[in-house]
């Protein structure tokens, strides 16, 4: 049976180079804390990484802290902003990742915490102007919380426009960049940000590992405590292997980053194409469509056919080898359907099935026109 894996926002292939890379830091078994040689050989390689990722960002490698994924990296931003540096007040969005937003309505039983919804256009895009007026309230020590790139509908904010009305409105601003990193060039030194979550799976980088960006000199505190690995922040024996992973996936990512972000553009843009024409009706959520406003990386598409339909849609795609999604792959199962869409959809277009189509630079066009012809035959009348 054919293979076609069009689910890379859910997590990706690892590259070859990065599993001989995490097979090869693999025998060096020495605890990067011990003083010994053994200790110091996988302590040397732990911090070359580290100020090879930093490189990348324009950032000191003091700033780079190693977590279990992004999800680690966004509640112990979130949760040390509150309790440590005394935010009063988030603002965030509706169409967050849950690791944003579950943590922030746990922080608000927790503490005295004000808790405001940007405004979303009818697409889901930031308004702007509105967190504007939000932010101009000083009352509160505040913090801005917003993704960069929205997994599931793949509307991409204005990093740099959002980080400036923030210093501009002395607030702290947070980033789930999960989506964006290994795909947008992100100077740090140029988008006044103070926070950001970093993924490695999302590109091409093995799982469970990633890093938070952590402004120097921002006073957080760890969530997880027993030792002083990562500067006292995060305690636990750093996985060497998996950050050395981490490190070769980022470097080969952002020496390719170009000729990778066309060819996947080409994909998409193609896929896109032959969607609108060979399915009447189908339509495209959010920005998706638009690469000026959206990542290159990935579609998502609402379908023309009965919810009774829609319900064995992916169950069928799956028979046929195609892997694809409804939305975040974080919430699968959920019976309640997409928060993201559930904000921007009306009611009868919320019935309908709505897929994600997301691309990485190991998809082909051949593979496009067998998920597109599988799609009209599944869904013909």
């Amino acid at each position: 049976m054919k293979k076609v894996y069009f689910d890379n926002a859910a997590t990706t292939q690892v590259r070859d180079e990065v599993i001989l890379k995490v097979s090869e830091v693999l025998s060096e078994y020495g605890n990067p804390s011990s003083t010994h040689s053994f200790g110091r050989s996988s302590k040397s390689i732990l911090e070359h990484c580290r100020k090879e990722i930093a490189l990348i960002f324009k950032v000191s490698a003091a700033e780079i802290f190693f977590t279990s994924g992004g999800t680690e990296a966004d509640n112990l931003i979130l949760n040390s902003c509150v309790r440590d540096l005394k935010v009063t007040r988030i603002i965030t969005s509706k169409i967050e990742h849950h690791a944003v937003l579950h943590t922030i309505e746990e922080l608000s039983l927790k503490y005295d915490l004000q808790v405001d919804y940007v405004n979303l256009d009818v697409n889901g895009m930031v308004d702007n102007n509105h967190l504007e007026e939000l932010l101009k309230d000083t009352s509160k020590k505040t913090l801005v919380s917003l993704m960069h790139v929205n997994n599931e509908i793949g509307n991409r904010i204005n990093l740099k426009q959002v980080a400036d009305l923030c210093k501009a409105n002395s607030a702290l601003f947070h980033s789930d960049t999960v989506q964006s990193v290994g795909h947008y060039n992100l100077d740090f030194s140029e988008i006044p940000i103070d926070f950001a979550a970093v993924s490695a799976h999302k590109f091409h980088g093995p799982k469970g590992i990633g890093f938070a960006f952590i402004r120097k000199n921002s006073g957080l505190k760890p969530s997880i405590l027993g030792g002083e690995q990562e500067r006292g922040l995060r305690a636990g024996t750093e996985a060497v292997y998996a950050i050395a992973g981490l490190n070769k996936a980022l470097q080969i990512s952002y020496n390719n980053i170009e000729v990778e972000a066309n060819y996947i553009k080409s994909i998409k843009n193609y896929f896109k194409d032959r969607l609108l024409q060979e399915i009447p009706n189908a339509k495209l959520n959010g920005y998706c469509g638009d690469d000026s406003l959206s990542t290159y990386t990935l579609l998502n598409v609402l379908l023309p056919i009965t919810p009774e339909m829609g319900m064995m849609l992916l169950f069928q795609l799956d028979l046929k080898g195609i892997a694809c999604s409804k939305g975040s792959a974080c919430q699968s199962g959920s019976v309640g359907g997409s928060h993201v869409l559930t904000e921007i959809l009306s009611g009868g277009d919320m019935q309908k099935p709505s897929l994600r189509f997301s691309f990485s630079t190991f998809n082909t066009k051949e593979e496009v026109d067998y998920v597109i012809e599988t799609l009209k035959d599944i869904i013909k009348p």
